[in-house]
């Protein structure tokens, strides 16, 4: 990092100099891959002030830091563009102080909490790959804004009441003739999915054969009797009637156990799990609050709404005239709920786009009501994730299954591994390990390289691929950095102590530049909350280090300096690809 902060010292210094100008933020990019240097330094901005061609003010500068500043090799400017060169021993520099921190790129603690809900998943399905972006996106950035300095809380809020729970409920009455998990040789959020499924289409059923009797369409599915029965049952729980709350206690359980095992294979944690069931009548407090304060009103039927016209949305219902709460009504009471236990200066929520609404009028009707934490609330706004033959459907059971994908994309990645025959060594139980981690890491990998916002069409073929920009090439990679410095080691070179100053070649200076990038592209990903960008950057420093790799003699090299410089480049190549792939939730092997 010394290198860009002293090209900024020396550019504030220089511009003060020449033209008497104070400049307290400098900003550098690199330099486009068209033209020659590291660094860029864009003048444009200056001309009109300074009355001066942005060409003449880059070449002034230019020539000042290759005159004043020892780390300058060479510049060049195009139009409004200074680039700017770097000398090898600089980088040798550069390298050594990169190479001997092992947090280089994280930040120290920053006395800054946050906390990250991400999954929310239903019980009464398995997890799909809808949610497995949601999960994959939040457990990364929690990962991202740890590495920023932050103390993170990762959270999950468990819809686990509600007219949809009680279809599966009523489904299972109907259908299931006490059927188990183990009976059925399913998991248990397996096998109360089949059973939605199972509701709906007879529930669909019975519509048809009440619009061939002659009721419109509306009027069949209230009063189909499939959905009266569904009612009743919500009804009843809502009671607390005991027969109905074991089999929901029952349901749910068998449904977390499933949960369970998916959460582990996935590789994702909570710190805390709410549970919609103990929260959804909290809100009413904030309802009665917000009454007193005038920031609600009641109508005539006695629902309680509030006018955000002024904020550019509209009028919303938080109450119903019977008292019962809406699903504002539950999040006033649990964003309140969370706050009072962890105290967070930000709150982030990790949620699909179909949600975009409801979370601008959450956010200001907390700022209406004055609460403190609003302005570090933010909604993690992600695309949906849709198949080639449209969007998925739980209840039609048209969705990829989390743990069906899973096992799909590993045993991909164990026909890959066995056809190639490098690791005929390893053990059954090695083999397996791999074969997980890069099946996986494949599935991780492609659904993060997209930016959070955009839609993505599921392509199966694509997203088992294991090469080009996908995460095993970059775990390809890894394991590649390893095998040299094995090799190094069985050698007996040693390579820790600092390089000298050598001779590098371009491919050298490109991955140590791209490795000095490190830190920025961390900030940049958790300014944006987007994994994206550290998936973009994995994959340039795989790109560079290959080049690199292919470019330089290593183990063979002659010149011991030489060598050395390579084996730590190698070392801080490798280092750098790991802590890169671990803030995506990927892991990296050490040999495949």
């Amino acid at each position: 990092m010394y290198i860009e902060q002293s090209l900024k010292n020396h550019l504030q210094t220089a511009l003060q100099e020449i033209y008497g100008m104070d400049e307290s933020t400098i900003l550098l990019q690199p330099t486009k891959k068209d033209f020659e240097g590291f660094y860029t330094f864009v003048t444009f901005s200056y001309s009109k002030l300074l009355r001066k061609s942005p060409v003449e003010i880059g070449n002034a500068l230019g020539a000042y830091l290759a005159e004043k500043c020892d780390l300058v090799s060479d510049f060049n400017v195009a139009q409004g563009f200074l680039n700017i060169g770097i000398k090898d021993n600089a980088w040798v520099t550069a390298l050594n102080e990169l190479a001997t921190q092992p947090n280089f790129g994280f930040s120290a603690p920053n006395g800054q909490s946050v906390m990250v809900e991400f999954s929310s998943p239903n019980t009464n399905k398995p997890l799909h790959l809808g949610h497995l972006r949601t999960n994959f996106l939040g457990d990364s950035v929690a990962r991202i804004l740890k590495a920023n300095g932050y103390q993170v809380t990762k959270t999950c809020l468990v819809n686990d009441r509600g007219i949809h729970i009680c279809k599966s409920m009523l489904a299972y009455q109907k259908f299931g003739n006490g059927e188990t998990p183990q009976s059925a040789g399913m998991k248990g959020d397996h096998l109360i999915g089949k059973y939605y499924v199972l509701f709906d289409k007879a529930y669909k059923d019975q519509i048809e054969t009440l619009v061939a009797q002659g009721a419109n369409a509306d009027e069949a599915k209230k009063t189909a009797p499939l959905m009266q029965e569904a009612q009743a049952i919500l009804l009843k729980w809502e009671q607390n009637d005991p027969e109905t709350m074991q089999l929901w206690q029952q349901m749910n359980e068998w449904v977390y156990a499933g949960f369970a095992e998916t959460y582990q294979k996935i590789g994702v944690s909570f710190d805390k799990t709410y549970y919609e069931s103990k929260t959804y009548l909290l809100g009413k407090t904030v309802v009665e609050e917000g009454l007193a304060q005038e920031v609600f009103f009641k109508k005539d039927d006695g629902s309680v709404w509030i006018d955000l016209t002024a904020e550019g949305l509209d009028q919303k219902l938080v109450l119903r005239g019977d008292g019962t709460s809406v699903y504002i009504t539950q999040d006033l009471g649990t964003t309140d709920l969370k706050f009072s236990e962890f105290q967070n200066d930000r709150s982030i929520w990790v949620v699909g786009n179909e949600q975009d609404y409801h979370f601008k009028v959450l956010f200001a009707i907390m700022k209406r009501l004055g609460r403190t934490y609003a302005d570090g609330c933010y909604h993690l706004s992600y695309g949906m994730v849709d198949l080639p033959s449209g969007k998925m459907k739980s209840r039609e059971g048209t969705v990829v299954d989390a743990d069906e994908l899973v096992s799909e994309v590993t045993a991909a990645a164990a026909e890959e591994g066995n056809a190639k025959g490098k690791i005929d060594d390893m053990t059954e139980t090695e083999k397996q390990r791999l074969f997980s981690m890069l099946g996986l890491g494949a599935l991780k990998y492609y659904l993060l390289k997209v930016d959070p916002q955009k839609r993505i069409l599921y392509n199966p073929a694509e997203s088992v691929e294991l090469h080009g920009h996908t995460g095993p090439f970059i775990q390809y990679t890894h394991a590649r950095t390893r095998s040299v410095l094995r090799k190094a080691t069985q050698l007996g070179i040693d390579w820790q102590k600092p390089a000298a100053e050598v001779v590098l070649t371009k491919s050298e200076q490109e991955v140590i530049f791209c490795l000095t990038q490190f830190p920025e592209r961390i900030a940049d990903a958790a300014r944006n909350y987007s994994p994206a960008l550290l998936s973009q950057y994995a994959y340039d420093l795989a790109k560079a280090y290959n080049t690199f790799y292919a470019d330089v003699s290593i183990l063979q090299e002659p010149n011991a300096a030489a060598q050395k410089t390579r084996l730590l480049l190698s070392q801080a190549a490798a280092d750098t690809i790991q802590k890169t792939m671990n803030l995506l939730g990927i892991e990296v092997p050490e040999r495949m």
